[in-house]
């Protein structure tokens, strides 16, 4: 055997199953540089590296808990005839007060005028949906479409200013600019025509209520749209004009694609809400345009469970909206995932 020959066996790695320490040194040596493990972090080290987080987010957490969790625990007396003075205490009143089983939701599912307020409901969700919806995201496209910073900045504090409005001053605007005695029936009556009854009529009340919204809630409903916009790479822009697009098709295949998982995302959330359009605003309102076109099912819950004080049944319709909103949130986000969107919630 030559010599080199026998530094190739000396050299040549052991094949056998023995391993040697300078394999094991090698191999080693081979784990730190290449797929090293992660270091777990146990909860101390979590909590003391992310307790800045955790503080700030403490109080919306409280908040939830408090008013929104602590609450819900409150529906089970929508399956009782509860009475508040059978004991010292709301638990006792609860302890004391006789279980019905569903005889709530029976005498709620009686009454016609419970039903004439889900349709009322139903009726100014559905108009507000296809009148009020697509507003935001073509005031966010307009605002976004801006080149001057200043004249951006100064629109968008102007259509935000109404957001922050209660719904009494809101109304009150309206019926100083719209109401009878106001600046449209002036200038109408002056002009020698009959002035329009539009804060009275029960016939227009659903464009009324969502002109008062439009006008209150637009400009801060654009927010999370022009949000969305800004993700947008302003290359595909660049690109597709160099490809020779016009706005419109710019518009069509760029900025509407990329609107798309916010429009579904919001749109679920407001079919969520499709039995809540508001209460102050409908029961500041009721008294001028009448029961019939005011009724929603929050004021319905308002006169008929809390002022007369019949406690199950007020859980009991709040409950049904609950599953009502439930099962719509569940059943547009399972559409959203066939349209390969990703909704409220991905598929697990």
């Amino acid at each position: 055997m030559s010599r080199a020959d026998v530094a190739g066996v000396v050299d040549a790695p052991a094949t056998d199953g023995a391993s040697t320490p300078a394999g094991r040194t090698s191999t080693r040596a081979g784990r730190r540089r290449g797929d090293r493990p992660r270091p777990r972090h146990n909860l101390r080290a979590r909590l003391r590296r992310d307790w800045p987080l955790l503080a700030m987010t403490a109080p919306a957490a409280l908040l939830l808990l408090v008013f929104h969790y602590l609450p819900t625990l409150g529906n089970v007396i929508a399956f009782q005839d509860y009475n508040p003075f059978v004991g010292d205490d709301p638990l006792e009143a609860f302890l004391y007060s006789e279980w019905i089983g569903f005889g709530n939701f029976e005498a709620l599912f009686r009454d016609p005028l419970f039903w004439d307020a889900v349709g009322n409901t139903l009726t100014i969700t559905a108009f507000q949906l296809v009148f009020f919806f697509p507003l935001p995201i073509l005031l966010a496209i307009l605002l976004n479409s801006l080149v001057s910073g200043r004249v951006r900045g100064f629109v968008q504090s102007v259509v935000y200013l109404p957001h922050f409005f209660s719904w009494v001053l809101v109304i009150t605007f309206f019926v100083q600019m719209l109401g009878g005695a106001g600046l449209l029936a002036q200038e109408m009556r002056q002009a020698g025509l009959e002035p329009w009854q539009v804060m009275t009529n029960p016939d227009t009340f659903i464009v009324l209520v969502t002109a008062e919204a439009v006008w209150k809630d637009v400009g801060w409903g654009a927010i999370v749209f022009l949000a969305a916009l800004a993700a947008i790479d302003p290359n595909l822009y660049e690109a597709a004009a160099a490809d020779g697009a016009g706005r419109w098709r710019r518009l069509w295949h760029i900025t509407l694609p990329g609107l798309r998982p916010v429009i579904v995302l919001l749109l679920i959330m407001r079919l969520g809400d499709a039995l809540s359009v508001g209460f102050e605003q409908f029961i500041l309102q009721r008294d001028a345009v009448g029961r019939e076109a005011a009724e929603v099912l929050d004021t319905f819950v308002y006169y008929q469970a809390i002022a007369t004080q019949q406690w199950g049944l007020g859980a009991a319709a709040g409950l049904f909206k609950a599953v009502i909103g439930l099962l719509l949130i569940v059943t547009a986000n399972h559409l959203a995932h066939r349209m390969g969107e990703q909704g409220v919630y991905s598929k697990s």
